[in-house]
């Protein structure tokens, strides 16, 4: 481990920082129409064709805290850790059923959140307010997460002091990231990110290209690597008592495996920033080709998550795991390139936590503030409290970052995934069928929700009972499996039992505002055009 500040690293990520900086800015101008609404500040006109769309769902998806927690889980775990490549392959196939069929009745009818739409199709504020708070509650800590990514990557270059440094010295550049960070994403609102994407996957790209082969040739290949894990796995954990890990998982953790693949891929396209992300695209035929050609991230996360063997391999000793790339790449790459490594996570980082802020501000504007508090607000009103709601939930994430342990953001952020698994059967169902009842729902929505939190609570880790912990380095696993897909399954049987009995007590349903043809259309479809919702078309005259 190399002592004090690797000044060419830090040159080469501050030289990236502020050129990410300056095109966060020029984005404003970049297709910009001249209305002011959140059609164009949060979903970037809906104009995105299909590389700027894979771009940014990549950016979106693929953040500084996969980049960091991935590699991270092999190092601490081993194989186990893996989970994350075959979800990741799962969730295509299931995007491309319900995606563009999404994307055409948001388009039809102006919806710019997911709850626009559950609200539109089953008639219920109630059930749309439910979606819109699981959303903005499993947003906030992940947004925390990409800030501890930055976090870890100015630790290992000695940046901001040691622990015994002032608080505001040891934050500073972390402070000033989020200050930048806060200034373009409420000057060009969705387009900052969009175009920062494509420096930010293409320094991964390159960043995982070269570690997959440089890293390896300077400790000896492969076999030697996977030789020192798996001696390293052998090792007693003294807390549990039991081998740190294993390069493959053991039959009795196979379906622990299979569930968290599962439910994480379902989950996935429930989070609010990858809906928005979508809703941006110009075509559903945008978001098809998209589904067919985003598996290219998983063959990189896969090589990614290699490098918390070769971490083990290159002896790097952490107390935080999530230190354990970072780290690798400061003490194998040459410090120019360890400097583009570092941007490269860093710019991670700015990407997801900018499109997370400006989906929960959605979400908050559409769905509370325009619903519940001021339904006649014009689309300027709108655009307008939706930066700055966009504002809070980054100082919130800030505020968490600065103030809690990161295990908490960690585990928050864990529990957010079970959350958000509960909105699945209102959104993607309401898309396939309106025979559920909206009152079943909102009741399958509350169960699932108070399973998975209080199940989560009590998987206690070796140390201390906390939200996700588990005496797993992979956090959120019961005794049956992932919490968040049984939790799922009970949230399912109670919105189906519940709309039987409903139906038969004749109980009153809401109106559905869609058509069938709606959720077909294609943009270029003739007599399809973009129509708000009644109270949004009552303001604008």
């Amino acid at each position: 481990m190399k002592d004090g500040v690797n000044g060419v690293a830090l040159a080469v990520f501050i030289f990236f920082f502020l050129a990410v900086t300056v095109m966060g800015f020029l984005a404003a101008r970049w297709r910009r129409a001249d209305s002011d609404s959140l059609d164009e500040w949060g979903l970037g006109g809906r104009s995105f064709g299909t590389w700027v769309t894979w771009f940014l769902l990549g950016g979106d998806l693929y953040t500084a805290y996969t980049f960091v927690a991935v590699p991270a889980a092999i190092y601490a775990a081993g194989a186990a850790g893996f989970f994350a490549v075959p979800y990741t392959i799962l969730v295509y196939p299931l995007i491309f059923t319900f995606l563009p069929r999404l994307w055409s009745v948001s388009h039809k009818h102006g919806y710019v959140t997911t709850s626009d739409f559950v609200r539109g199709r089953f008639g219920s504020k109630g059930l749309s307010l439910a979606v819109a708070v699981t959303g903005i509650l499993a947003t906030m800590p992940y947004i925390a997460l990409q800030l501890v990514g930055i976090q870890a990557v100015l630790d290992v270059m000695g940046v901001g002091g040691g622990e015994d440094t002032n608080w505001f010295v040891k934050d500073l550049p972390l402070l000033i990231a989020f200050g930048v960070l806060a200034a373009y994403t409420y000057s060009s609102g969705l387009r900052a990110p969009a175009l920062i994407a494509f420096v930010k996957d293409t320094l991964i790209y390159i960043v995982i290209a070269v570690a997959i082969i440089y890293i390896p040739i300077k400790l000896g290949g492969f076999d030697d690597i996977f030789a020192k894990a798996a001696h390293a796995f052998s090792q007693t954990n003294p807390a549990t008592g039991k081998p740190r890990g294993a390069l493959a998982p053991a039959e009795p953790g196979q379906w622990t495996y299979a569930t968290l693949a599962l439910g994480s891929a379902l989950a996935l396209f429930m989070y609010p920033h990858s809906i928005t992300a979508t809703l941006s695209s110009r075509s559903r035929e945008v978001i098809r080709r998209n589904t067919t050609i985003l598996p290219l991230y998983s063959l990189m996360l896969g090589l990614l998550a290699l490098l918390g063997f070769m971490a083990i391999a290159a002896g790097v000793k952490v107390t935080n795991g999530q230190l354990a790339i970072p780290q690798l790449f400061e003490d194998m790459f040459p410090s120019w390139f360890a400097g583009v490594a570092f941007a490269a996570i860093g710019i991670g980082a700015l990407v997801p936590a900018a499109i997370m802020s400006i989906a929960a501000a959605n979400l908050f504007t559409r769905n509370i503030y325009k619903d519940f508090i001021k339904p006649d607000a014009t689309p300027a009103q709108e655009t307008k409290v939706s930066k700055l709601v966009s504002l809070l939930v980054k100082v919130g994430a800030l505020v968490f970052v600065l103030t809690m342990d990161k295990t908490v953001a960690i585990n928050f952020q864990l529990l957010g995934g079970i959350w958000i698994l509960q909105t699945f059967p209102a959104l993607v169902g309401g898309l396939f069928t309106r025979w559920f009842h909206r009152w079943a729902l909102l009741a399958g929505w509350a169960v699932g929700m108070l399973y998975g939190t209080f199940a989560a609570y009590g998987v206690a880790s070796p140390t201390q009972a906390h939200f996700g912990g588990s005496s797993k380095e992979i956090p959120g696993i019961g005794e049956i499996g992932y919490i968040g897909l049984t939790a799922f399954v009970l949230n399912v049987v109670v919105a189906v039992v519940l709309t039987f009995a409903l139906k038969a007590a004749k109980a009153p349903d809401g109106i559905d505002e869609t058509k069938p043809e709606d959720y077909t259309a294609d943009a270029g479809d003739p007599g399809v055009q973009v129509e708000l919702p009644p109270a949004t078309a009552g303001a604008s005259h």
